[in-house]
């Protein structure tokens, strides 16, 4: 049996939470929070001072997320205006130099690229998002689509690694 696979990949920020739980509410599709999955397994390599945080040990937490992916996968790297991305991690309370760099790596897409480098180009995609409604409705007449049906209605499914 084929499953379907929707990652959602952004900068710290642009809101993957809220659409990645919706789905799982309402279709039953299983929601995997890397952070909380990088605790929970303990995916870490150190601590970072500067930044505060725990560093995430990339591999690994590929690792770990290769084990769940299967064939019909695609991958969603949310975007949303810098303003609104500033405002959000201002209010998380990060330091100058994360706010800077998450700012940074939004406006110089570095999570798309990175993900490219890794993953087949049809299963990438790219969405605009600034608040919780554009993404839930995005390729939908309806405010609250059937999430699991408008993904399957728009993609195929295609072997997810290069």
């Amino acid at each position: 049996m084929l499953f379907l696979n929707i990652l959602l990949a952004g900068t710290s920020g642009v809101g993957k939470t809220p659409p990645g739980k919706e789905p799982e509410s309402k279709s039953g599709l299983k929601y995997i929070n890397v952070g909380d999955l990088a605790q929970e397994e303990q995916l870490y390599d150190g601590y970072d001072e500067e930044y505060a945080c725990p560093i995430l040990d990339d591999d690994r937490v590929v690792d770990e997320l290769d084990n769940q992916m299967r064939e019909g996968s695609y991958f969603f790297v949310l975007r949303t205006d810098t303003n609104v991305l500033h405002e959000r991690l201002e209010t998380r309370g990060y330091n100058e130099k994360k706010l800077t760099d998450n700012i940074q790596c939004e406006i110089f897409q570095v999570l798309y690229e990175e993900t490219t480098a890794s993953y087949k180009e049809e299963i990438m995609h790219q969405l605009p998002k600034n608040n919780v409604d554009q993404i839930l409705s995005s390729g939908s007449k309806t405010k609250t689509p059937d999430l699991k049906t408008e993904w399957m209605k728009r993609l195929r499914c295609v072997k997810y690694r290069k």
